[in-house]
């Protein structure tokens, strides 16, 4: 998290038991609020896979009261996704519960189970044809000027009035750390960049963090192709394929073209929860067990 420290004032805890770290919280400090680290996709505790509910309730409480005696009003919560866990980890969404948080926000991930038989809409097989009629190339490249320079930034600036998340100096570094996590492919048509997207290769899940391609794209069929390639050739070994989001406005209202466009691979919902605990409420933690 290094990379983006000078935009957040780290406050991330650890949890002990017995001088051994059981749990670690990534987050970072605003006002009165204390953040699951805004500069982190999926947040919450981070906890050994043995660790047992009494110990993870206890450790969030332990959390909560910490704060409240630093006079830290509000934890922001927000949830890691079902699908990128090893095993099943509800115990925070639980404990979300019992603390009577409130639930302020929820995003919709689109995500493709690769594991199942997959049907594309005939949308999408006909944007597949139309990029094998172009003679379309795809490429895995570790070079990320042109896909930053004469896609993505132009794109986002036209339609949004916006910047991607991470520069092209930091993903250029985020790839030098992460060699193997962050991959990037290109569509080409006469040696020219048209399409592209930038994974990030989970354990279980292939993860598109930006798709862009040039207003080319429905004529070529770009990003269809490269999708189709993605799923049914790199990664269909992993568990799943995340789209992503397809929300604005904090969850309350969705792009419906482009949900439509991820749904043509056989995309489903996933959701992904945002809280907000009072830290005077660990008290509530006190009476759960019978």
């Amino acid at each position: 998290m290094d990379y983006h420290s000078d935009r957040f004032e780290d406050h991330s805890l650890l949890v002990f038991k017995n001088d051994k770290v059981i749990a670690l919280l990534p987050a970072n400090y605003n006002g009165q609020t204390l953040y699951s680290h805004q500069g982190l996709t999926y947040g919450g505790l981070i906890i050994q896979r043995t660790l047992k509910f009494q110990d993870i309730l206890e450790a969030f409480k332990m959390v909560l009261q910490f704060l409240n005696r630093l006079n830290i009003g509000t934890l922001v919560i927000k949830q890691m996704p079902s699908i990128y866990t090893s095993v099943a980890s509800d115990e925070l969404l639980y404990t979300m519960f019992l603390l009577q948080a409130q639930l302020y926000r929820r995003d919709m991930l689109s995500v493709v189970n690769l594991q199942v038989p997959i049907q594309f809409s005939k949308d999408r097989i006909a944007g597949c044809k139309r990029a094998i009629k172009h003679h379309l190339e795809i490429k895995e490249t570790n070079e990320f000027e042109a896909f930053w320079n004469d896609i993505l930034i132009p794109n986002l600036q036209e339609k949004h009035k916006t910047e991607p998340v991470h520069t092209l100096q930091e993903i250029k570094m985020l790839k030098a750390r992460f060699p193997n996590q962050i991959r990037q492919f290109n569509v080409y048509y006469n040696g020219d960049i048209v399409a592209g997207t930038t994974i990030f290769d989970c354990k279980h899940v292939a993860h598109s963090q930006y798709i862009s391609a040039n207003a080319s794209k429905n004529t070529l069929g770009s990003l269809d192709a490269l999708h189709q390639y993605l799923i049914s050739k790199v990664f269909k070994d992993k568990q799943y394929f995340d789209f992503g989001i397809s929300n604005e406005n904090n969850g309350k209202q969705l792009n419906k073209g482009l949900l439509y466009w991820k749904e043509g691979f056989g995309a489903n919902a996933v959701a992904q929860d945002f809280y907000k605990v009072e830290t005077q409420n660990y008290k509530l933690l006190d009476d759960v067990w019978v």
